[in-house]
């Protein structure tokens, strides 16, 4: 398990794939390890990072955060298609699965943990062990790699989150896309009745908080979107890092979706929150 560098404790932990993305201008680094990162360090905190990739890929763009690798063969790698249809997803290589002996003891309590999988690199495990290993003051899921699968060909596609019913009651805050349920209220309903708070983002509609048996709508500001790679990602790190800052998830929510919402005017990793944007999104709460 090799470190990059010498490890000490974090205050934002994050546990998923770091992703090759295939674009027309080459790979990129990806993933919600990668974007979740970067902006956890924008908005003044010490990030880790707990992933499996391979060796040829480069993080570069992470230098100055510690990153635990587990090797793999492959780095999991994905290419968006861009049709009249919409976005068609294709995975080309799925990394080694994180074990939870892979997460070094120092990082175990955490004060921030987000548990971030794309590709279901998180198995069952996980959740029994979870309560017993890990004691963060908060436990944030972004769900999107247990709601998707995908075929012989690579074609991805919406799939049912086996674990749901064993993980949402244990955790502090959910994220999800309204994309990532194929838009099933009845499904976010239900995940809303199971969990302590749930977000929903809806791309440029904003998004919802279901929260203590109450639900409201926070909308963007209207921009024209270049990019909106990693935005939910963003939206999920200033959630928890707002949440946990403020225990006022209104503020949170309304937060974090002017955050993600000025991520869409860059392109990749340049989408991670300037000090200047942070300062605008920021509201005082007593």
């Amino acid at each position: 398990m090799p470190e990059f560098v010498p490890l000490e404790p974090v205050d934002y932990l994050v546990i998923g794939h770091l992703t090759e993305d295939l674009t027309p201008a080459g790979p990129q680094l990806g993933g919600t390890a990668a974007f979740s990162a970067l902006t956890a360090r924008s908005l003044g905190l010490r990030p880790g990072v707990v992933s499996a990739f391979s060796g040829e890929t480069s993080i570069k763009a992470l230098d100055g955060i510690p990153v635990v690798q587990i090797p793999s063969p492959h780095s999991t790698t994905f290419e968006n298609i861009y049709t009249r249809e919409g976005r068609k997803q294709l995975l080309h290589h799925q990394a080694a699965s994180i074990s939870i002996e892979n997460v070094p003891d120092v990082w175990r309590k955490t004060p921030i943990i987000h548990l971030g999988p794309v590709a279901q690199e998180l198995s069952a495990e996980w959740m029994g062990v979870l309560p017993n290993n890990f004691s963060p003051t908060l436990l944030g899921v972004t769900p999107q790699g247990w709601l998707r699968t995908w075929d012989a060909n690579g074609h991805v596609m919406p799939g049912k989150w086996q674990l749901a019913g064993n993980l949402l009651p244990r955790v502090g805050a959910v994220v999800i896309s309204r994309e990532d349920v194929l838009g099933d209220d009845e499904l976010i309903e239900s995940m809303a009745h199971n969990t302590r708070l749930l977000a929903v983002t809806e791309g440029s509609a904003g998004s919802v908080l279901y929260w203590n048996g109450d639900r409201r709508r926070f909308l963007t500001p209207e921009l024209v979107e270049l990019d909106a790679t990693g935005a939910g990602d963003i939206f999920a790190t200033a959630f928890f890092v707002r949440l946990y800052n403020t225990r006022d998830p209104w503020e949170s929510a309304r937060f974090a979706t002017q955050l993600a919402a000025r991520s869409v005017l860059r392109k990749g990793l340049d989408a991670v929150p300037t000090q200047i944007e942070i300062e605008e999104c920021l509201m005082e709460v007593l």
